[in-house]
């Protein structure tokens, strides 16, 4: 055998072996990682992601930036994430209704499948809220003024979980709304324009009106810390106990050596001091629920916001 064949036969060997090993072997992120908010910029949402982003930025040496995508109640920037590739550069920041209200309502083109939980790591703190003046303190108080007067609703959208509960509050509370409108942001300037009587959002975006906010029910599992006599929303109306949260997503068949990464820059990201601050000062919870329990979570809320669309499909 000719020393000229055998290093032919070594060198195609080792082509192949560099050539199957290669992907493999190839480390990620290799190029700018984009996390995809579908809100506008400033709420909890987006000022975690912020944080989450530059730590991975940190971790990896490799930019990742966050975009936000505001439309449809976040169907705009959870479809942006379903035509990405499975390949980690593009991560999904979304909130409950993402994966579970939207495919039940059949509002998106994606489906349950096409996403997997890297993680959750907020709890909104979310309320349904009013001018500190109006004449109702509570779900009773306001069901019982909206039977003679008009009362107008602000919300995120009319097929996601908080609207549907608010709209389920109402009809057993026996009363409707006048009228009701979806926002990009509800803000302390909505309130004080008087586009609506009453708003559905986080405590996030009242922060800078706080004293002039009433919160007629929390939509937590537990007290506000910011606004600690506020009745839940599931004392005021029993059934109705729901927890808005927020988590990261990737689209299905991401490998999981790259969702580990991602997974391990966000855990330590959030419970850094500057997200725990953010914690404190907005009421919300901040925290990391791994891949698992994340996953079984959204089953459990899939079923529950299954049931939430049949009571409010009975008016």
């Amino acid at each position: 055998m000719s020393t000229k064949w055998m290093g032919g036969m070594a060198t195609a060997v080792a082509l192949s072996v560099s050539f199957v090993a290669g992907p493999a072997l190839a480390e990620y992120p290799e190029r700018p990682v984009t996390f995809i908010v579908p809100w506008p910029p400033g709420d909890l949402e987006d000022q975690l992601t912020r944080v989450i982003a530059e730590e991975m930025t940190r971790e990896t040496g490799v930019p990742a930036k966050v975009v936000n995508r505001p439309g449809g109640g976040g169907i705009e920037g959870a479809t942006a994430v379903s035509q990405a590739g499975a390949d980690g550069y593009t991560i999904g920041s979304f909130v409950i209704d993402v994966p579970t209200m939207h495919v039940i309502k059949q509002n998106a083109a994606y489906t349950r499948d096409t996403f997997e939980p890297i993680g959750i790591f907020l709890t909104y703190p979310f309320a349904l809220v009013a001018p500190a003046d109006a004449p109702y303190s509570n779900l009773a108080e306001l069901a019982e003024y909206a039977r003679s007067n008009p009362v107008r609703l602000g919300h995120y959208g009319y097929d996601l979980v908080p609207t549907m509960a608010t709209f389920a509050a109402a009809q057993s509370l026996g009363f409707e709304f006048s009228a009701d409108a979806a926002f990009d942001l509800l803000d302390c300037s909505t309130l004080r324009t008087g586009d609506v009587d009453v708003m559905n959002t986080t405590m996030a975006t009242v922060l800078s009106c706080l004293d002039d906010v009433k919160v007629i029910a929390a939509y937590t599992d537990e007290p506000l810390s910011i606004k600690p006599d506020a009745q839940l929303l599931s004392d005021q109306v029993p059934g109705l106990g729901i927890t808005l949260w927020n988590g990261l997503f990737v689209p299905a068949g991401t490998p999981q050596e790259i969702k580990d990464i991602i997974a391990a820059a966000a855990e330590k990201a959030v419970m850094s001091e500057r997200a725990q601050d953010i914690a404190k000062a907005t009421g919300a919870g901040v925290y990391w629920q791994g891949a698992d329990e994340a996953a079984a979570r959204i089953d459990a809320d899939y079923e529950a916001a299954e049931s939430l669309v049949k009571t409010v499909n009975k008016q």
